[in-house]
């Protein structure tokens, strides 16, 4: 159900006698989202199968860990470029068929690399071109599949349902490359890439059953003028530019600790390949427990309470996992680093699901999409040649001091920085223009 245009985000900070557990899993009462979320959930493992499968391959026939790098910044980075038209394909044709065209994309795709490997060992290079393409065709899908939440559940069950989408995506992170490594020891990589390529039609068979409405509204001009028009909504309310600039921070100097996991494990911690896996599903873990909490959490405090909470317990965390003796004190920081990480984006998401007309939330989606899709990558290549330079247990620490020390710099010199985020927004839809509420 979509807010009017000068409905009173305060309203959105619920109050409840006690934490309801039991309203975690509230959005699956509703039929479409829980159809979505379970296909969703099938691909997200069979994504994470071809990921591991194609890493391995790649890097057992060159040799060379790079090209596994290179692999995997080629499914990533065409987020930061694509997802600007993505949101504005969004928010101009029906969201279920550009989702049903974007996942056949990826079928095909995904059988064609499934084809070449069992043909013969595919080039890197020919891997390095599929993996890109399909990066692209989910860059151009998942703003669209963003913006269908709103759609699919009350406005009070949202945050929940953002939270369990991202806890979908951890928990298929920490099944699917526990599956490729059985499915490829039995069978091969072409097994692990096949998996992906049938899971997605778990995603297409649910696509034809939903009921979506239309884009609210008919855009005026062309593709450029709609990606302008969505970029200036969010420049123009105050709200949204607290929760980009927010993420912003959050994803260059908190996000990287995700990349940099394999070498705390490896080069830190001396742990091996064993450690690394320990330490990824910690991570895991303590996202999808998190995911769970977020609904009630939210409904409770409200999502700016969620939000600076998580960003609080962030930034401690990061500097006890960068000086955890041990891999077991390791994997208990990280799973706190996974929580509050995941409370941080899924508030991120749900502010911006919440604040944006529906006529323009692919396009507010796509933002916080090129927010990851640019800032993550740059962050995890500085804090990588830090780690070098000076350790990685330094970098990691100084990371989670930084986020300590902004959320202390805004707290005294602009003590209601984050109100804005529950400032009512207010539309002119006569003018056209997006205005807030409070200048």
């Amino acid at each position: 159900m979509l807010l009017p245009p000068s409905y009173p985000l305060q309203a959105l900070r619920y109050r409840e006698p006690a934490l309801n557990l039991s309203r975690s899993f509230a959005p699956l009462r509703h039929r479409q989202f829980a159809l979505l979320w379970t296909g969703a959930f099938v691909s997200n493992i069979g994504t994470w199968m071809e990921t591991v499968g194609v890493g391995v391959l790649v890097t057992t026939e060159t040799g060379q860990a790079g090209w596994a790098g290179l692999v995997a910044a080629a499914g990533f980075v065409p987020t930061a470029f694509l997802a600007p038209i993505g949101g504005a394909l969004a928010d101009r044709v029906p969201r279920r068929q550009l989702l049903l065209l974007t996942t056949a994309v990826q079928v095909g795709l995904a059988a064609l690399l499934t084809a070449l490997t069992v043909a013969g060992t595919p080039s890197p290079g020919v891997v390095t071109l599929i993996v890109l393409a399909a990066g692209c065709s989910l860059a151009l899908g998942f703003p669209a599949y963003s913006a269908m939440l709103p759609d699919l559940v009350p406005r009070d069950d949202l945050p929940g349902a953002v939270a369990l989408s991202s806890a979908q995506w951890n928990l298929g992170r920490v099944i699917g490359p526990a599956l490729a490594g059985i499915v490829i020891k039995l069978g091969g990589y072409a097994w692990a890439l096949g998996t992906n390529a049938a899971s997605f039609f778990a995603v297409i068979v649910v696509l034809l059953t939903l009921r979506l409405p239309r884009p609210a509204v008919e855009p005026r001009g062309g593709l450029l003028a709609s990606i302008a028009d969505g970029a200036r909504f969010v420049r123009r309310d105050r709200g949204l530019r607290v929760n980009a600039i927010a993420m912003a921070m959050t994803t260059f100097v908190a996000a990287p600790f995700i990349a940099l996991v394999p070498a705390m494990a490896l080069e830190v911690l001396h742990a091996g390949a064993g450690g690394t896996s320990v330490l990824v599903t910690a991570q895991g873990v303590g996202a999808v427990a998190m995911g769970l909490s977020v609904g009630p959490l939210a409904q409770r405090f409200g999502a700016r309470r969620v939000l600076v909470g998580s960003l609080a317990v962030l930034g401690p965390a990061l500097v006890v996992y960068a000086f955890a003796p041990s891999l077991p004190a390791s994997a208990i920081a990280i799973f706190v680093v996974g929580a509050a990480y995941l409370g941080a984006f899924a508030s991120f998401t749900t502010i911006a699901q919440l604040r944006a007309p529906g006529h323009l939330r692919g396009r507010v989606l796509a933002v916080n999409m090129v927010l990851l899709g640019s800032l993550y990558p740059i962050g995890s290549l500085v804090q990588g040649a830090a780690g070098d330079a000076i350790g990685l247990r330094t970098t990691t620490a100084i990371a989670g001091a930084t986020i300590v020390g902004a959320l202390l710099l805004v707290r005294v010199v602009r003590p209601h920085f984050a109100d804005a985020i529950d400032a009512p927004t207010v539309l002119d839809v006569d003018a056209g223009e997006p205005l807030t509420g409070a200048r």
